[in-house]
């Protein structure tokens, strides 16, 4: 069966030049060479092109686009004039490459004479490959390497401290060619240190992360940016080592963890506290994953500890305890609001609360809660819960009558496409009268040229230069005001067969959203819907594209509010 997708050319330069490997160059090698292979005409081929853009990593506007359109399985070959137009990085190429394997889309280099439908071409593939997992296994060993040096000094490497510290910049030993080097160290900061202490008293006491959130948020302690302390927040304090003093109860537990301990005995001094390196694997666009404790490298730091080392042994017991009893979001898979509701009263979100009951429906029942009102025990926030089964119905509807010609959506439409092609003829006038005034400035200068002519070599030429110079210049910004309204024009013409199209689309979402699963409806309802708010009266929908003002929609009835 004969392969019908199309082909890729991509090219790429860091700075707009019209010299040496230049886009148009680029692009005109790769057409030649895919001509001379394969049996494409130009319909076939569709060009790719990030001007201005470096090549050390792979965000750049038209490359993203490319991959994106091979994902969907648009392109039987990618076409380039040479491997680093894809990227200077090779750990990049390769996984680029991998992604076009995956989706059965070959990769040529011609530059490179790099082809992987032929043998010599995927060996050479494999050879890049081998060369990118070197270059990371290197880059692993430098990190290492350099972790063991950190914990020498046992200083701090910088960015924002731990609660109950601050960076201070210390002075640090002179090179040969008698530069300083400057270090930096944690400083305590006395009153956050006494927030660890009440963090670290409260949960022995408490024996819950829940119940020590509670008891903060309630008695309004805040951290260091102002925050109320979430259950995540506290329990970092909690595990971080950094607040433990180094004396014989915390030299005890790091060597039965089996932690890459730095240092000796003797250096447990009961003063200092702990600094631990290498604790955590950070991917760019993924989210910080904790390593094993094994993996950590753990010294005695410069600056003072804040927990004795028998209570914050103590506290990690606690926690290991606990981990199988740790706190978990409500879920409901059937919620179709999460992340779109919000409390009227504080602002917090509200979030479905899965109960053991079911409705006249066979459906299983939730509320919607405000999470402060959670998180206080109703001391911070007293709204009403939500019956969440009811109120996603009555969402849906509120979608179903988008359509209509009365809806709030449809008048924006109207409003819209009105302001837009006002807009545009506002410009058309403007283009119009600029361009009225361009040729009058063109006319003055063709002028003021025969003028010059006759002139001669006299003292009012110079004058008449400086006023041709002053009308080119004119000139030239008009030229600017027109380019930018035909940019606007292009923007806001919106036909009727446009808004015809945008109103049988609503139609169709109404018709269909009671067929569609879940994740389906949730992803209609965030296309209309920018938020909704409960205040325990009445629901505000917010549209998208609507002002900052909500439309009171929905009103509750008392079979939608729950029963305690």
């Amino acid at each position: 069966m004969p392969d019908n997708r199309k082909y890729a050319i991509y090219s790429r330069k860091s700075k707009f030049t019209g010299k040496g490997e230049s886009i148009e160059n680029q692009i005109e090698i790769c057409r030649r060479a895919l001509k001379s292979k394969y049996d494409v005409v130009d319909e076939d081929i569709v060009e790719f092109e990030d001007e201005g853009f470096s090549g050390g990593n792979t965000k750049r506007p038209k490359f993203q686009e490319m991959m994106e359109r091979c994902r969907n399985g648009e392109f039987q070959l990618v076409i380039c004039y040479r491997l680093d137009r894809i990227s200077r990085n090779t750990s990049d190429f390769v996984n680029t490459y991998e992604e076009l394997k995956e989706h059965s889309v070959c990769f040529r280099s011609v530059s490179d004479n790099i082809d992987d439908t032929s043998p010599m071409g995927r060996a050479m593939m494999m050879i890049s490959s081998v060369f990118a997992q070197l270059e990371r296994d290197i880059i692993a060993e430098r990190i290492t390497d350099n972790m063991h040096e950190l914990a020498k000094s046992g200083r701090w490497l910088g960015g924002n401290p731990p609660t109950g510290y601050r960076s201070a910049e210390t002075v640090g030993s002179m090179t040969v060619d008698g530069k300083i080097h400057k270090a930096r160290m944690l400083e305590k900061n006395p009153e956050e240190a006494e927030l660890v202490r009440l963090v670290f008293t409260k949960f022995v006491e408490l024996r819950s992360i829940t119940k020590v959130e509670t008891y903060l948020l309630n008695n309004d302690f805040k951290s260091k940016k102002g925050n109320t302390l979430s259950r995540f927040a506290i329990k970092t304090i909690l595990k971080n080592p950094v607040y433990a003093i180094a004396d014989e109860d915390t030299w005890v537990y790091l060597n039965e963890k089996d932690m890459q301990l730095y240092g000796s005995h003797d250096d447990f001094d009961g003063i200092h506290g702990i600094m631990a390196y290498n604790k955590t694997i950070q991917k760019k666009g993924r989210s910080m994953k904790q390593k094993a404790p094994s993996e950590w490298i753990v010294a005695v730091g410069k600056h003072e500890g804040i927990i004795e080392g028998k209570r914050w042994v103590e506290v990690q017991h606690l926690l290991e305890k606990n981990r199988d009893k740790a706190y978990r979001k409500p879920k409901s898979n059937t919620a179709l609001l999460s992340g779109l509701l919000f409390c009227a009263c504080c602002g917090s979100f509200m979030r479905p609360k899965l109960s053991s009951r079911v409705n006249k429906q066979g459906e299983k029942v939730y509320d919607y809660l405000c999470e402060l009102k959670e998180r206080s025990h109703g001391l911070k926030c007293d709204n009403k819960r939500i019956n969440g089964n009811e109120l996603d119905r009555q969402i849906c509807d509120e979608i179903k009558h988008l359509g209509e010609d009365d809806s709030e959506l449809m008048k924006l439409l109207r409003n819209s496409q009105k302001s837009l092609n006002e807009t545009f003829a506002d410009s058309q006038a403007e283009i119009d009268r600029l361009t009225e005034k361009k040729k009058q400035y063109e006319a003055e200068r063709t002028n003021l040229v025969k003028a010059l002519t006759l002139a001669g070599d006299t003292m009012a030429s110079e004058d008449i230069i400086s006023q041709i110079n002053d009308l080119h210049t004119k000139t030239s910004e008009l030229e600017r005001q027109i380019s930018e309204h035909r940019r606007l024009m292009e923007n806001s013409d919106i036909t009727d067969e446009q808004y015809q199209s945008l109103a049988d689309m609503l139609s169709s979402f109404a018709k269909t959203i009671d067929t569609l699963d879940v994740m389906k409806k949730r992803d209609v309802i965030r296309c209309f819907v920018r938020r909704v708010e409960w205040d325990g009266e009445n629901i505000h929908l917010y549209l998208m594209g609507a002002e900052s003002g909500g439309t009171d929609v929905l009103h509750s009835e008392p079979e939608c509010e729950c029963s305690k």
